[in-house]
């Protein structure tokens, strides 16, 4: 049942009970195979609820100075840093935050290493294989500047690491792919990781996700680390939060241009970008059995504000309410002040069932934002 709560429209609702059933597989995970699992701040970062995600994970990883801090102070425990580019004035301030710093290429490993070597150091390794649905997201796209590849460079710095990254997946709920991919990885890099102390296969992987063949999951990972006698790090971002929240709308207008739209007081490009970025709908509750179809579409100017089309069993109405589901990862990390609409307040659903507004957005949060 939805919770009958009268909170002011559009809000993020996040529920930790839906968080819990992904933290229960990740415990379960952890148990069988000795993995240690960091939550990827540059999916979700609402720390709102690190205290339930604390018990479970082993901390966080970053992707720029502010994430390590972040997961610094607000999540403790394990805090690994990444870029693709750190400054020097991050590296000063980063290794105050951080146990693991990974480098995202040879040249800055060599130009940090004086000011970091007291840290757990790794690098990336571009592996040239990878799982995405879209070249944007692909790791191993033609010209990826993410990651080394020459493995005769890595060898020359071997003595300089503790550990090297693979982050090859994206949203990959093909556990046959996965198993592929790390296999070659294995016999690619052997020499390399019989030598590591770590080794982070990143996130991206759909480990969560109903159906996925998590026993099958638990024994590949058991064969890898039994091999080379490592730690193994997972960093997952939407298999922790997944399907865990919903973006809370309200219809605000309905007008008819050969289909009936709906319009909402949410917006795609502030408030749920990925589904702009990847041209994908948003996933919103449609019944095949429906009379009345509806294109959900945000009241920003923009002319491509689409949630997506679905049916209806009732005539939509002013006020009535839309839940946009599965509305955690990527969402409240990117969310802007596109249009100058109000951004959503940030809500969560407790264990134990109490509702609190952590967060609500006024004109001096989007006026600050500016100069």
């Amino acid at each position: 049942m939805k919770p009958n709560i009268n909170i002011e429209t559009p809000y993020y609702f996040i529920d930790e009970k839906k968080i819990f059933k992904n933290l229960k597989k990740i415990s379960w995970l952890k148990e069988k195979t000795g993995v240690k699992v960091v939550l990827a701040l540059k999916c979700f970062s609402t720390w709102s609820v690190f205290g339930l995600l604390r018990e479970y994970l082993d901390g966080t990883t970053s992707s720029s100075l502010y994430e390590t801090r972040l997961g610094y102070e607000k999540f403790g425990k394990e805090t690994h840093a990444y870029c693709v580019g750190y400054t020097l004035e991050d590296i000063k301030e980063i290794k105050k935050y951080s146990n693991i710093i990974i480098f995202n290429s040879i040249s800055q490993l060599k130009r940090f290493y004086k000011e970091v070597k007291g840290l757990s150091i790794g690098i990336r390794i571009n592996p040239k294989v990878s799982y995405s649905q879209y070249d944007l997201a692909d790791p191993a796209r033609k010209f990826s500047r993410l990651g080394v590849i020459d493995k005769n460079e890595i060898k020359k710095i071997i003595n300089l690491i503790d550990g090297v990254m693979f982050h090859f997946n994206c949203e990959n709920d093909n556990f046959e792919n996965f198993s592929n991919n790390l296999d070659y990885i294995s016999k690619e890099f052997e020499d390399i990781l019989h030598k590591m102390k770590w080794v982070s296969l990143g996130g991206g992987i759909y480990f969560t996700k109903k159906g996925y063949p998590l026993n099958e999951f638990a024994k590949k990972l058991k064969s890898f680390i039994k091999k080379f006698k490592l730690q193994v790090y997972l960093e997952p971002g939407e298999s922790v939060v997944t399907e865990a929240a919903e973006l809370v709308t309200k219809v605000v207008d309905i007008v008819h241009n050969e289909i009936d739209i709906a319009i909402v007081d949410a917006s795609t490009e502030p408030h749920m970008l990925d589904l702009l970025i990847y041209g994908t709908p948003a996933k919103i509750k449609s019944y095949p059995d429906g009379k009345y179809r509806y294109m959900i579409a945000g009241r920003s100017c923009l002319a491509g504000d689409i949630f997506g089309v679905y049916n209806f069993r009732k005539k939509l109405k002013v006020g009535d309410i839309i839940r946009i589901q599965d509305a955690a990862g990527y969402t409240m990390v990117k969310k802007n002040w596109f249009n100058g609409l109000q951004m959503p307040s940030i809500v969560v659903k407790r264990l134990n069932g109490n509702i609190e507004v952590v967060r609500k957005f006024t004109y001096e949060d989007y006026l600050y934002s500016l100069s």
